[in-house]
């Protein structure tokens, strides 16, 4: 995967998240948890 910044990791998710593409949503979600980030938004 290429380098991006946690900023940038969590705008490609919301992006991905916007436009329904599944694929992309789990890579980014799989790197993001990697990472530890924390979205700051919970599903409820």
């Amino acid at each position: 995967m290429k380098i991006l910044s946690n900023e940038q990791l969590m705008a490609a998710y919301r992006d991905a998240e916007k436009h329904g593409e599944q694929d992309t949503q789990n890579i980014l979600r799989k790197e993001i948890k990697k990472r530890g980030i924390h979205a700051g938004r919970s599903k409820r």
